[in-house]
Order: C-alpha cells, then sequence, then structure tokens
C-alpha cells in the first residue's frame, strides 16, 4: 500500500460524516495517528485556515495530504542539517577536504585530501571547493 493510499485511509477514518472534509480538531486527531508529532487545538486551526482551499474551515483530502508530506519533508532536511553538521566542523558553514577526511576516518575510511577534494568536486556546484548545506541536500535526497 503507497503512502497517499495511507493517508487517505487515515482521513478517511477521521472524517466523520464521510463529507471529503475533516475540522481542525480532526486534524488534530489525524496527526497524532499518523505519528508525525502533536497540534494543540490553536495549531491545527492555523492549519486549517492555511490548508483551506476553498474557504470552508475544513480540510480536504488533497490539502491534507499535502501538509502530511510537507511535515515529512521537513523532517527530512532537519535530519540532513544534522548529518551535514557531523560534516561541517570547521565552522565555515560549509563541507571541507579537511572537514570531510577527518569524518570518514572517525567512520573508519581512510582518505587523502586530494581523495576528498575530488569527492567534494564532484557536487560542488558552485565551485568554491567546499560543500554547503543546498549541495549537500542535492547530493542526498
Amino acid at each position: 500500500m503507497d503512502k497517499h493510499t495511507q493517508y487517505e485511509r487515515v482521513f478517511n477514518y477521521f472524517d466523520d460524516n464521510g463529507d471529503g472534509k475533516i475540522s481542525a480538531s480532526e486534524l488534530q486527531q489525524c496527526v497524532e495517528a499518523i505519528g508525525i508529532g502533536e497540534l494543540s487545538l490553536e495549531e491545527a486551526e492555523a492549519v486549517v485556515e492555511l490548508l483551506d482551499s476553498d474557504g470552508d474551515s475544513m480540510v480536504g483530502l488533497e490539502d491534507f495530504v499535502r501538509f502530511v508530506e510537507g511535515g515529512e519533508e521537513k523532517e527530512k532536511v532537519n535530519d540532513l542539517r544534522e548529518a551535514f553538521k557531523m560534516y561541517e566542523m570547521d565552522g565555515c558553514g560549509g563541507i571541507t577536504p579537511k572537514s570531510l577526511k577527518r569524518m570518514l576516518s572517525r567512520l573508519g575510511e581512510s582518505k587523502t585530501i586530494d581523495e576528498c577534494r575530488m569527492m567534494i568536486h564532484r557536487f560542488d556546484l558552485n565551485g568554491d571547493g567546499v560543500i554547503n548545506f543546498d549541495e549537500f541536500r542535492s547530493m542526498m535526497l
């Protein structure tokens, strides 16, 4: 079963009257049921206001899927930021050949500075010799 189908099943479960819409309180329960976090009622109301594409203060299935997948994307980006920080040790805001060599060494992988330079060069889109977060994200996704 694909994710969209799973989201649809959860959505339909919480759509009490079967009208294809869920309220802020139902959205709050959905988010907790899916396991992507917790929302206060006020937060759920704010999300409904942002997602509501037809102005009825309710969330339709497509709005719900967009919200859930957006939350997953945010989680991925946060995970990538944490991984990036592990490699970015020099405080320059990027992964340098030296910091890459150090991290690979910690992981039991022995590389020379020149080998690390070549690894970085493959993903260094702006040619500055350093992998910034956007380049790291492109490489990882």
